[in-house]
């Protein structure tokens, strides 16, 4: 690896990185085969977790009869919320708790497979609810043993939480997002059917496409996983590990799909090429910063789908304001991209000529506008909101939403620079409008 120039290794600090992957099966009709891919792990009475939304589809169906085929007993939990709580998470453990399943299913976009994850955990394994949240946030204590088994069959294209160890929900007392993060948590199967793709509304195509490309460029750009001390031992080893040559492989090519495919998935429903490439891209952007990590745009954003009291985005449920996930940290990523730039230049600018940029001319000095340009420039083409002043927020929510991202240290110590309150404040101001 020393032809990995990004990489310099010194005594004492990391030398070994690490590759947790899901098992993946891609392709169309592949949900035909989750009743065999149940079996194989001996899942018998299979507890299936979904929303109200994804159940009324044909598709789901299809799934669901795919396990039935080969004698799975299918048991369905249809109360997911979208964006989950602390409370919904709660709920869905004590589902998994009512009864005697021996492994878990969820048929969703990220909430779905998150919360999954977290049923499977909490039914499991003993303690308070806080335990294995991130720390500082909560105790961030390791999972102490094997979860069941779980696959996990996402049906929009942006999440990749079919390939991470990783669950995200809304703090409620925190006005904030936080996670749980384990390989403990890793689904066994990722069951990847890129037909969902083709049913989804625009805006949720953006929002998810967008949080992929969020995904590759923020683990593409993080720290090197050289940076960080040796540990004593395998257990010390995090997954958000820093930016490693095998997570640097699957974001790049996850950019490429993404910067030729997204604009085309949003504006096109009926281009099925389109959408069915940015589901692959999901999963590879989420393999890769499931063993990297991610940085200063998912540590602005948390705060922002926690507070957001005014917009009701198009496609989603209306029953309350809610910045979806990948909306929330991509109106974050311009402000974030030109501050985190002078920590690594030459991926900034790479990232940007992957999505597509022009950047023939681009010095070092160049990198974060470059990119954060160009993402404007996708955001302009797919409708998405013009800062966070798109999503209701104004100069006075700044100062609140600087010190609750401060709080997310998991986050912020992977980022390339380092990243202070009043740093925050100043790329809130930033992040309100760009055009």
């Amino acid at each position: 690896m020393n032809c990995c120039h990004h990489y310099q290794f010194t005594p004492g600090n990391e030398q070994v990185f690490s590759a947790d992957v899901t098992r993946i099966r891609y392709g169309c009709g592949v949900l035909q085969e989750l009743g065999q891919e149940a079996r194989a792990l001996g899942i018998r009475r299979a507890a299936v977790y979904t929303d109200r939304l994804v159940a009324s589809l044909p598709l789901f169906q299809e799934a669901i009869e795919a396990l039935r085929c080969e004698g799975v007993e299918a048991i369905i939990y249809d109360e997911v919320r979208v964006e989950p709580t602390d409370i919904s998470f709660k709920d869905a453990a004590a589902f998994a708790k009512s009864s005697a399943f021996d492994g878990f299913v969820s048929i969703g976009g990220g909430s779905v497979i998150d919360t999954a994850k977290a049923a499977n955990l909490y039914s499991t394994c003993p303690g308070d609810f806080m335990d294995y949240v991130n720390a500082p946030i909560g105790q961030g204590l390791a999972v102490p043993g094997p979860l069941r088994p779980h696959l996990a069959c996402p049906t929009t294209a942006g999440t990749g939480s079919e390939s991470t160890g990783i669950a995200v929900f809304d703090l409620l007392e925190m006005k904030s997002k936080t996670g749980i993060s384990s390989r403990a948590m890793l689904p066994d199967r990722g069951i990847i059917d890129p037909r969902w793709t083709e049913s989804l509304p625009a805006t949720v195509m953006a929002a998810t496409g967008f949080d992929a490309i969020s995904h590759a460029l923020e683990a593409l750009t993080a720290k090197p996983f050289t940076s960080r001390p040796r540990p004593e031992s395998i257990s010390g080893r995090p997954m958000p590990q820093g930016a490693n040559p095998f997570s640097d492989t699957l974001c790049r090519e996850a950019l490429r799909q993404a910067g030729r495919y997204l604009v085309r998935a949003v504006n096109e429903a009926g281009d099925h090429e389109a959408r069915h490439a940015m589901m692959y891209a999901a999963t590879l952007a989420g393999a890769g910063f499931g063993n990297a990590g991610c940085h200063l745009p998912h540590a602005m954003s948390y705060p922002v789908s926690g507070r957001v009291q005014s917009y009701f985005p198009d496609g989603y449920p209306e029953d309350e304001p809610i910045c979806p996930h990948g909306m929330s940290v991509i109106v974050n990523a311009p402000a974030a991209y030109r501050f985190t730039a002078p920590g690594c230049p030459d991926r900034h600018t790479e990232g940007a000529q992957l999505l597509g940029a022009d950047t023939r001319d681009a010095e070092p000095t160049d990198a974060g506008a470059v990119l954060a340009q160009h993402i404007e420039k996708m955001m302009r083409a797919t409708g998405v909101p013009n800062g966070i002043g798109g999503v209701g927020f104004t100069e006075d929510a700044v100062d609140g939403l600087a010190e609750a991202a401060t709080a997310q240290q998991r986050l912020l110590l992977v980022a390339p620079v380092a990243v202070e309150e009043a740093d925050l404040k100043m790329l809130y101001r930033e992040a309100l409008s760009y055009w």
